[in-house]
């Protein structure tokens, strides 16, 4: 309970309306707007951007002051000295685990990798042209069928059983969904590969160094949760249905499918091919800069971040690792965007406007580095992100929750008789 309170006078009510008002360990308080209703008031807030629509203990963003943090620990300490499943299982417990806890939780990851052949012939069945993110959609969804049956959401186990199995299994889905569009036949997992290790090897069917696999960790760990981002509160609003979990992780694909949110790394790159060659970067720069051209410079600044992207530090690190290691710095693309970094990191516009390099850039060039093509960026956005789905999904499940219904402003025709075709 709180005894901070908020009162709101509204013309044609005779008293005020008393708001309870709840504090957060970190961040704003929030106004329970709840008692509106009975007034015949909803709140207004198109997309939700100033509304808490539920309680967490996942994940806290400070877009302000650059801070992001899981379970109360920095996304730079975590991507410094931890690993993507140890992170996993940080979201999903809310805690670290000690060493047999983490060796017990990768075993039950290992032992959950692979897929059903019918995931693989629906996979198989989808025009080698479409886009993988189409495919993963789809696969997703599929898992439904085959766990639904036996699968009580209200108990937490099978709950956690089901968290374990989609973080497991995301990667193989998608390195099949890659290898179906290439023509190539799908590679089973090797349990003796870690997680990011593994997936780099079912893609190419090779094995990685271990810059290039550390790279592809910092990479999932890195996408492992954001909050309440559009696909998380899909998920959410999914879930509150009682819908099957892999449905509802199938309806947070679907949403970073979009490309105002998980295609943001695929636009980066479209951006420095369209850009081309170092010598036309000044002409870029200053159409970016014109208030009246519609091109922009793309990963770049950040809607949640209003300061440095905490996570762009860690990956432009990643970035000059593998760069090194790969002898790239004389590609072409990669001098564009090593040179718009710099620009962009000294010029005062955008520095005045903060307009800093962000995890989508970073992240953009270095995929292009390791091989893999734009069309999967996004579908290695979404196996990043599974976790943290999952685990917003599992954490409200575990507490008393209300289905969602959001309400509305009506602005069409008040009520009107039909009218006969005739009279039309």
């Amino acid at each position: 309970m709180t005894d901070k309170k908020a009162h709101l006078t509204v013309d044609g009510i005779d008293d005020p309306v008393e708001l309870a008002i709840y504090p957060g360990t970190l961040g704003p308080d929030v106004v329970d707007v709840g008692p509106l209703t009975k007034q015949g008031l909803f709140t207004y807030d198109p997309g939700f951007v100033s509304t808490a629509a539920c309680e967490s203990k996942i994940t806290f963003i400070d877009g302000a002051n650059g801070v992001l943090l899981h379970g109360g620990y920095p996304i730079e300490e975590l991507a410094e000295h931890s690993n993507h499943l140890e992170v996993c299982y940080l979201l999903l417990n809310g805690e670290l685990p000690n060493q047999q806890e983490l060796e017990s939780f990768i075993e039950e990851i290992d032992a959950n990798r692979s897929v059903d052949d019918s995931i693989a012939k629906l996979i198989a069945s989808f025009a080698r042209d479409a886009h993988p993110m189409s495919m993963l959609c789809s696969a997703t969804a599929a898992l439904a069928a085959q766990y639904h049956d036996n699968l009580d959401i209200s108990e937490e186990q099978q709950r956690y059983n089901s968290a374990v199995n989609i973080i497991a299994k995301m990667p193989t889905l998608a390195a099949m969904c890659y290898r179906h569009s290439k023509g190539l036949a799908p590679i089973a997992p090797d349990t003796r590969l870690r997680y990011a290790e593994n997936f780099l090897y079912m893609m190419s069917g090779e094995h990685v160094s271990e810059t290039l696999a550390r790279a592809m960790n910092r990479v999932f760990l890195l996408h492992a949760d954001h909050e309440q981002n559009a696909s998380t509160s899909t998920v959410r609003l999914a879930g509150s249905s009682g819908t099957n979990p892999y449905a509802a992780i199938a309806a947070g694909v679907a949403t970073l499918w979009g490309p105002s949110h998980g295609g943001a790394n695929e636009a980066v790159l479209n951006m420095l091919n369209e850009i081309g060659d170092e010598s036309r970067i000044d002409e870029f720069v200053a159409r970016a800069k014109d208030k009246d051209d519609p091109f922009r410079l793309m990963g770049f600044g950040h809607r949640v971040y209003k300061n440095f992207d905490p996570r762009s530090r860690v990956m432009k690190k990643c970035c000059d690792e593998v760069f090194s290691e790969l002898g790239l710095e004389e590609d072409p693309l990669l001098k564009v965007a090593i040179r718009l970094e710099k620009i962009a990191l000294e010029d005062d516009y955008f520095i005045s406007k903060k307009l800093y390099p962000n995890v989508d850039f970073y992240s953009g060039i270095l995929l292009k580095a390791l091989g893999i093509p734009v069309e999967l960026f996004t579908v290695i956005f979404a196996t990043g992100r599974t976790p943290g789905w999952i685990a917003h999904w599992h954490e409200m499940l575990s507490e008393p929750y209300k289905i969602g219904r959001p309400r509305q402003l009506y602005t069409g025709s008040t009520k009107r008789s039909f009218v006969a075709m005739a009279d039309r």
